[in-house]
Parts: C-alpha cells; sequence; structure tokens
C-alpha cells in the first residue's frame, strides 16, 4: 500500500524517459545494461530481458522448487465473489495480502513451498478458485462492499470447502479459519462516490494533488484546480538525487502515477492512480498547479456506499 499518509500534498512532474530498473539480486537493484525505455502505461518496471532473467530463480514463476523456506497458503477477498488462493513465504506475514489490495483475508495452511503449491493447484482444480484477479476488477469492487460479517462469512464458507477436500498435501499444516480486515488500514470509508482513473505517465507530464488513502498499490488522489495552493506540507519539494546527481527515479513501489498530454483535470475530482506507474521516472517538483495527465473513466466508490447505509447497500446488488 502507499507510505503517503492522508493529507499529504503532491506536486511532481516526470523528467526525460522511463527507464528498465534492472533486477533485484543480493538485496539490491543491478542497473539495467540495456538503458532500456519502457512504456508509461505500463505497470511493468523491467525490460523484457531484465524481467525474463529475474524469472529464471523466481517461486512465482516456479523456478525456484528447491527455497527451504516454509510457505503459507491464503485465501484473499476483494469484493462479493472475488476470492482467490495464493502463497507467500512465511516470513513475510501478510505483506503479500497488503501488496495486492486485499480487503479481507484468511490463512489456508501452512508448509514447504511444493506442498502450498498443490494446494494452490488443488482449489483452482477441484473448487475453481482463481489465483488472481485483474486490477479493474479490484477497483470495482470496492465501490459495492458488503458489511465485514459478510466478507468473514464468504472467505469462512471458502475455508470450510477448502479444509474439506480430498488430496490435501500431508505436509501442509492447516490452519484454523480467522479472518482480517483490512478497512481501516486501507481507509476505504475515504473514497468517495464518484472515483476517476489517471493513465500511464509521460515526459513533462504532472501530478498535483492531495492523498486520500492507499489501497494495495492503488493511491487515491484529490486533484487539485488552479487556486489551490500545493505542497506546503511537503508534497513539492524540490527534485531528489540520483546516484549521477539528477532527480530521484522512482522505483518498484513508488507512489503512483498517471500521465499523458495536459488534460487539466477538474478541481476536486478524485482519482485513482497505479504507483507502479511512477517506477523507473525521474521526478521532479511540478511547475504548474493542476494535473496533466489524462483522467479517464467515472466508477463509484466506497464511500458513497457507507454513506447511503443498509438500505442503499441492497440495492447495489
Amino acid at each position: 500500500m502507499s507510505l503517503l499518509p492522508a493529507g499529504k500534498r503532491l506536486a511532481f512532474a516526470a523528467r526525460g524517459e522511463r527507464l528498465c530498473l534492472g533486477v533485484w539480486r543480493a538485496g539490491r537493484w543491478i542497473v539495467c545494461p540495456y538503458g532500456a525505455v519502457l512504456d508509461g502505461a505500463s505497470a511493468r518496471d523491467q525490460c523484457a530481458r531484465c524481467a525474463q532473467l529475474d524469472r529464471s530463480r523466481s517461486v512465482a514463476a516456479d523456478t525456484m522448487a528447491d527455497d527451504p523456506r516454509p510457505y503459507g497458503v491464503y485465501l484473499a477477498y476483494f469484493g462479493p465473489g472475488l476470492l482467490k488462493v495464493g502463497i507467500t513465504a512465511a516470513e513475510r506475514g501478510p505483506a503479500r495480502l497488503v501488496e495486492q489490495g486485499a480487503v479481507a483475508y484468511a490463512w489456508l495452511g501452512r508448509g514447504p513451498l511444493m506442498a502450498a503449491r498443490r494446494a494452490e493447484a488443488l482449489l483452482g482444480s477441484a473448487l475453481a478458485v482463481p489465483d488472481r484477479f485483474t486490477k479493474a476488477a479490484k477497483r470495482a469492487a470496492r465501490g459495492a462492499l458488503p458489511p465485514v460479517p459478510e466478507r468473514a462469512a464468504e472467505l469462512a464458507q471458502l475455508h470450510g470447502a477448502a479444509r474439506e477436500l480430498a488430496g490435501w498435501p500431508e505436509t501442509l499444516e492447516p490452519v484454523e479459519f480467522a479472518c482480517t480486515d483490512h478497512s481501516e488500514l486501507f481507509g476505504l470509508d475515504r473514497i468517495p462516490g464518484e472515483v476517476a482513473e489517471l493513465g500511464g505517465m509521460t515526459a513533462g507530464a504532472e501530478i498535483v494533488g492531495e492523498v486520500l488513502t492507499g489501497v494495495g498499490a492503488d493511491v487515491y488522489l484529490r486533484l487539485a484546480g488552479e487556486g489551490d495552493v500545493v505542497g506546503e506540507r511537503g508534497g513539492a519539494g524540490g527534485e531528489g538525487r540520483d546516484a549521477n546527481g539528477g532527480g530521484e527515479r522512482a522505483g518498484a513501489g513508488g507512489f503512483g502515477g498517471g500521465a499523458g498530454p495536459g488534460a487539466g483535470a477538474e478541481a476536486g475530482v478524485v482519482a485513482v492512480m497505479d504507483a507502479r506507474l511512477l517506477s523507473g521516472w525521474v521526478l521532479g517538483a511540478a511547475a504548474g498547479r493542476v494535473t496533466t495527465v489524462p483522467v479517464r473513466a467515472v466508477g463509484r466508490g466506497a464511500g458513497e456506499r457507507e454513506r447511503e447505509g443498509a438500505r442503499g447497500q441492497e440495492g447495489l446488488f
């Protein structure tokens, strides 16, 4: 999730080109030897060759089957009917669930990597539980979330069904059901009824606004208008520095981004941006007072649902 606190004012611009971040090895990033330029609209922060090297030893790509660490199998809830199964290294705790923007989750089992993989595959084949959802599906679901008890009940039902399956890996230790909900952590009630979407960034594009909240890689901003003063609380400071003395290049997990030729977003509009879209850009202070990236499709947010109460909630289904 975004490390930017609610109320943080931002005013930044993209400089130069968006470059591949290279490969993560031995606890550090190794610079891309190709100097590859990335598409500003893609969430990927690596070029194809660096990504291929990364996946040559990756649990996610099934090329690291000898990992000796224990793994946890989890069920993640993103909205009604949007439940997925996944695995994560036990030492990471719930970090993976937070990164994905899971509204709620429950642990299913814990054990060796391959046992966790077999359990994941078992749920997929026997119960048709997917292992991923699109960004669009997750965002849309946030606007129609049922009360916390209903979320927990849906997770509990799937947890029980999974535990009853034949073929459960013997070396995977079952975990009793316990639901953790992220509503407060993500500040879902701060997301208003109408939410736009920022596109991918281009050189010179600027984003100006105030942080409302963050959900996984998504950051929700209230965009500034011409008369607003933004940056007095640290959001529009001078350029950072990279190793070569230039502006600070956003890394994986930077705080979000949009893009494109001057769109001049309407003041007060709340828009969501994918934090991954800033990775690889050099960021500097914005010269203007408004967001100049394209603002797309308006969707329904969680805050309006909360204000409507139970009667309004029933009408969403």
